[in-house]
């Protein structure tokens, strides 16, 4: 392994180790001693990648606005069911928040009234829902009431929803609940149309965009080692 690979999984392996302990505590509350020691690194070597716990927190919303535009994607414009393309990534996306400590730890900072940053999770989702829907009104996929800033409203705050009470109990867990949320907004907001084409629990093509998104699972891990 050269110098230069190993120091990118270390990198790496703080950036985890950072989310891990920042998604518990919050910013405030977690120490550059402990995310140091869960990552299994010196923190004379936590100083040699990142200045203070400000440039490492800047460094966690960075890999998590990465992890998240891997996951959505760019604007569909160009997809053949835009709507099909939001259903598929917010089920991408909530599997993700409970699976990938990176993302997670990225959207809560965006709430976390101690952080100051410069990248805002939630409205980098807001504008993609946002644009996304917009290709879909515009190809004549929504049904043509639609008030369309309700409908983005409604998915950014059900999504939010799911990342606050994600760790309550077992229901919050489950892409039950996603898929029950588009059975009740589907027949409101699509064209009748195309309503039997649309796939409430997600395609098998777009849900694998969780899969790509993990930063932390992203190395080859007999090189790096398990995340």
């Amino acid at each position: 392994m050269t110098k230069q690979y190993r120091s990118f999984c270390t990198r790496q392996d703080l950036i985890r180790s950072a989310a891990e302990v920042i998604d518990q505590w919050g910013f405030a509350e977690s120490s550059l001693n402990t995310i140091s020691s869960r990552a299994g690194v010196s923190t004379g070597g936590l100083s040699f990648h990142f200045k203070n716990k400000q440039a490492l927190g800047e460094a966690l919303e960075l890999a998590a606005a990465q992890a998240l535009l891997s996951l959505t994607g760019a604007v569909p414009f160009r997809h053949p069911a835009p709507l099909q393309s939001v259903i598929d990534a917010s089920q991408a996306l909530v599997r993700s928040l409970t699976d990938d400590p990176v993302l997670r730890a990225g959207f809560g900072l965006s709430r976390d009234a101690t952080w100051q940053g410069g990248v805002r999770l939630w409205e980098q989702w807001q504008d993609w829902v946002q644009l996304s829907l917009t290709v879909a009104r515009d190809r004549g996929t929504l049904a043509a009431d639609v008030a369309l800033d309700e409908v983005v409203s409604a998915i950014t705050v059900f999504v939010a929803g799911f990342e606050v009470l994600r760790g309550t109990g077992e229901e919050w867990r489950s892409r039950d609940a996603v898929t029950g949320f588009w059975r009740l907004m589907l027949p409101q907001i699509s064209a009748e149309a195309l309503l039997d084409e649309l796939v409430p629990e997600g395609t098998a093509a777009g849900l694998r965009a969780a899969d790509r998104c993990r930063i932390g699972d992203s190395r080859p891990t007999k090189v790096c080692g398990g995340a």
